[in-house]
């Protein structure tokens, strides 16, 4: 398939799903967030700046998924040179396995790493970006001055999250993200004054005073009042990020860049490996047989991300070399006939949990790309917010291996947390052709990889492969998809398989949410689309 034949077939739309544009393009979870990128990018900012200042708007109005107390990975693309931004958190100095109970990995101020969003975004702005480090951060800071309108999700997610908030003794969260302890109703004005001031002393004095200054000394102290296990100290160390070298392979005729170890590039990458080695025709031919495929090669990749886990900062290792290796995915792929594969055990992998997290995708008209991940974990992070501070702490701590010391998961002091997420460049004759990523735990690689096969392989615009739907199957034989939007003989054909079904409603939240936006190939544009499963836009300017 030309991917100039699909491109031609895109159709922008009214709600802003789906875009067209000259200069730039940017796509995230929220309307507020995409306008401040758009806003950076006109005036003057690159794809650096304006994925900084969209992140730093998510942070401020899609809670749920992300904020400063959380994780950032991502790409960045300057032309020739791609690096990947490790931006991982680590374990307090007082974690260890024994202090933490598997409560306390779940929820309240005992369940929280050390944040490193705002260490990364600064680290990032500074050594990429363009324009004056306050400009980017000023989005955020009027967003949460002003407010941002509650969507229908925000305020489903409320309402299934109110008795974990609960949980928490302080009711810190409750106070902070609930209206006199009831969910906000849809259509609702949110203000944060405590995090504008908190986002206003970051814009002038840039990101140390988090770790090393006033803000600090207050998480400190919030801290030691409510038991939790940070401390100054462990703040004081910043975490700034690591430059890593993006995975790569090819798939069709794009070569992918990912996201290194300990993000789950490789896992993305061993999953288009084993797709690669059958051709389209044959892929796409039956939907019956092709969803199998699709379910047998998730379980695969997952079997593979939980036997060969890998810490680039943990020695001995395990090679990525001996996971996305094509002989070897040409082997696997093999092993995956007409029936369930029974080499593949019967249990779920440690990567199950229902997390949550948000991406966005930026391109500027200078060809720099950037594809970025940020997190805090579950829905609304731990529940417990930093007292006068305006954010909610992760937990993150629920990612550590509890029980083999020898595994490079394991929870020590300064160790980093397994994580889930794939932020992703496409290239095509060598120049930056697509940025894209989802949130969804191991839900994230199934998303992309169908939606990437949607345009590769059948030729689909974006705004078509957007809205295709989606199956994902966990290593134990989980199949999780749309129900009600795909043909009665697939679920029937998994049923008697053995597979256990999992009926999710029609354009499921739970299945991924893809943020991407696309350089035309002829260089007449950009396009670009946000998820129709959650609240975001895309938009560029002209």
């Amino acid at each position: 398939m030309k991917l100039a034949d699909s491109e031609a077939k895109f159709e922008p739309s009214e709600d802003q799903k789906c875009a067209i544009a000259e200069n730039g393009m940017v796509s995230t979870a929220f309307p507020d967030a995409t306008q401040a990128g758009i806003e950076i990018l006109r005036q003057g900012g690159n794809a650096v700046d304006a994925a900084c200042a969209s992140a730093l708007a998510l942070s401020v109005c899609e809670p749920q998924a992300s904020g400063l107390g959380g994780q950032t990975m991502m790409l960045v693309s300057l032309g020739k040179k791609t690096i990947a931004i490790d931006g991982s958190s680590r374990a307090p100095s007082l974690a260890h396995v024994n202090a933490i109970y598997k409560m306390d990995r779940e929820y309240g101020y005992r369940a929280t790493t050390v944040p490193s969003t705002l260490a990364t975004l600064g680290y990032t702005h500074r050594h990429y970006g363009k324009l004056p480090w306050q400009q980017i951060v000023e989005p955020a800071i009027e967003i949460a001055q002003q407010g941002y309108t509650i969507t229908h999700l925000q305020y489903r997610l409320q309402v299934r999250e109110l008795e974990n908030f609960e949980k928490i003794e302080s009711k810190s969260g409750k106070k902070y993200f609930f209206n006199d302890g009831y969910p906000y109703t849809a259509g609702e004005l949110f203000k944060q004054p405590e995090l504008a001031h908190t986002l206003s002393i970051i814009a002038k004095e840039g990101v140390e005073p988090f770790y090393t200054g006033e803000i600090a000394k207050i998480i400190d102290a919030d801290m030691r009042e409510h038991g939790g296990l940070l401390r100054y100290d462990d703040l004081a160390l910043i975490p700034w990020p690591i430059e890593r070298k993006p995975l790569s392979r090819r798939f069709r005729n794009v070569k992918v860049l990912t996201m290194p170890p300990p993000g789950a590039g490789r896992t993305l990458l061993f999953v288009l490996m084993m797709m690669n080695t059958i051709p389209p025709q044959r892929l796409h031919k039956d939907q019956i047989k092709r969803a199998h495929l699709l379910a047998e090669i998730f379980r695969k990749a997952f079997l593979e991300r939980s036997d060969r886990p890998f810490d680039p900062n943990f020695y001995p290792q395990i090679s990525d070399e001996k996971m996305i290796n094509a002989k070897y995915a040409h082997e696997s792929i093999k092993q995956i006939s007409k029936s369930v594969d029974q080499s593949l055990p019967i249990r779920e992998s440690l990567d199950e949990s229902v997390g949550e997290t948000t991406h966005l995708s930026v391109m500027d008209q200078y060809g720099g790309a950037v594809s970025l991940t940020q997190s805090i974990e579950r829905v609304y992070g731990s529940k417990a917010a930093a007292q006068g501070l305006g954010f909610l702490y992760n937990n993150y701590l629920m990612d550590y291996e509890y029980s083999v010391p020898s595994h490079p998961f394991y929870l020590r002091p300064n160790a980093v947390p397994w994580a889930s997420v794939a932020p992703s460049l496409f290239f095509y004759n060598e120049n930056v052709w697509m940025a894209a990523g989802s949130p969804g735990s191991e839900r994230s690689v199934s998303s992309i990889s169908q939606f990437l096969t949607h345009i590769t392989d059948r030729g689909l615009p974006m705004s078509q492969a957007i809205i295709e739907p989606r199956l994902h199957c966990s290593l134990g034989g989980r199949i999780s998809l749309e129900a009600e939007r795909f043909d009665p003989r697939i679920i029937h054909f998994f049923e008697n398989k053995g597979y256990r079904v999992d009926k999710r409603e029609s354009f499921s939240f739970y299945l991924g949410a893809i943020h991407a936006v696309i350089k035309k190939t002829d260089n007449s544009g950009f396009q670009g689309v946000a998820e129709v499963r959650r609240d975001g836009v895309a938009g560029g300017y002209s």
